[in-house]
């Protein structure tokens, strides 16, 4: 059985396995995989890959681009750089000093390179201490889709303190949103409203986290809800 989820118009999505992240936080992992035009997979944050995994691409496409939408996302860049040599790699700031034996073809920026361009649009959330990360809009589908920026964690994830901490932070909140740490870590505010006012330009339908559920229910109220901190 396939672990591809659909979203419509040649872009799916992969749950894959919880992950450990700093002090010890267990975290929820997702991907996404958007075909283009020429029939050429487009890999966002990959997660562990597996064998399972490769063939249920292999069933769409072959993969030429791989995404690393911020430099806490690449702790699987290698090996799927490796898996796929000829695949081009696209990363954020701060991606390649943090995986040094990757060759990192493309930085990102906020103009999508040609081969994505009619497909996906892209904007870049700087100004933050904690990570500068790429923000994409999947146009045929209305998809907006994010790592770690906005979370959604499932209670019962993280236990004792650390499931304290994370609701507190927002992690576990109702709704997606911006955890605290990450508002409190945006330190150019001009910078953020530029990318608020491109980001509310799109006509979202859809919203993808790394870590949390796929929105499919009013996610531009829910988007809207969710930087409501930052006016």
């Amino acid at each position: 059985m396939t672990r591809l989820i659909p979203l419509g118009h040649d872009l799916w999505t992969v749950d894959g396995p919880p992950i450990r992240g700093a002090a010890g936080f267990d975290f929820p992992t997702r991907m996404c995989v958007a075909r283009l035009p020429d029939g050429g997979l487009w890999v966002h944050s990959p997660i562990a890959p597996d064998p399972a995994l490769a063939r249920d691409l292999a069933s769409l496409g072959p993969v030429r681009h791989l995404v690393a939408p911020n430099d806490l996302h690449h702790s699987f860049l290698a090996r799927w750089a490796s898996t796929y040599p000829a695949v081009q790699v696209h990363a954020a700031p701060g991606v390649q000093a943090k995986s040094p034996g990757v060759a990192v073809d493309h930085p990102l920026d906020e103009v999508p390179p040609p081969d994505w361009a009619d497909t996906l649009d892209q904007l870049v959330f700087a100004g933050n201490r904690i990570t500068t990360e790429v923000v994409f809009f999947h146009r045929p589908s209305g998809t907006a889709i994010f790592t770690d920026l906005l979370q959604q964690l499932p209670e019962g994830m993280n236990r004792g303190w650390r499931a304290t901490v994370a609701r507190i932070d927002l992690m576990t909140a109702s709704a997606p949103t911006v955890p605290r740490k990450f508002r409190i870590a945006f330190t150019n505010r001009r910078a953020l409203r530029h990318s608020l006012k491109r980001l509310r330009a799109w006509p979202v339908r859809q919203m993808v986290m790394a870590h949390g559920p796929v929105v499919t229910q009013n996610a531009e109220r829910l988007l809207a809800r969710a930087f409501d901190w930052a006016r």
